[in-house]
């Protein structure tokens, strides 16, 4: 049998736009590569919240204006209610409701439980997707500096 050589093809990599996936990575809404947060791991509860001045690899300010993230918390709720209706659909197909005992308490319980386990992720994904409807995601984020924000007061930042 005779072998067939192989033949390398010479083609630049066509440069796509990355996922959005990676917002629920916390990272750069506007690069989509660099990390929002100093600490990688939301369980370091001390250092959670923590998050970088500017973006690592764009240089995107993360923090727009004086109590810019007060607004992520209706996006954490959101993310709570859909996290909890999800529970509740899924403890009702594989366990069920009952009048006759007390398994919705059982839910509540579990799911209140799950809440709080899940807080740390839930309080970093809202503030990537609060910043996310701000600050979109730039193709020539190579070639255009970002914009700078101008209600900034820097006696105010950091303090929340």
């Amino acid at each position: 049998m005779k072998e067939i050589p192989l033949t390398v093809m010479a083609t630049t990599p066509k440069e796509s736009k990355p996922s959005a996936l990676n917002l629920l990575k916390c990272k750069c809404p506007r690069c989509r590569q660099g990390d929002m947060f100093v600490d990688p791991n939301p369980y370091h509860l001390k250092r959670t919240m923590k998050m970088n001045e500017r973006c690592p690899v764009c240089a995107q300010p993360f923090d727009i204006e004086v109590g810019f993230y007060y607004g992520s918390s209706y996006v954490s709720y959101g993310l709570s209610i859909a996290i909890s209706v999800a529970s509740l659909i899924a403890w009702y197909v594989l366990i069920g409701f009952s009048t006759q005992d007390n398994r919705f308490f059982y839910w509540m319980g579990a799911n209140a439980v799950l809440l709080v386990v899940l807080q740390p992720i839930l309080m970093r994904v809202a503030r990537t997707l609060w910043l996310a409807f701000f600050i979109r995601y730039d193709k020539n984020w190579k070639d255009q500096r970002p914009d700078e924000p101008e209600r900034i007061n820097k006696d105010h930042m950091n303090a929340w």
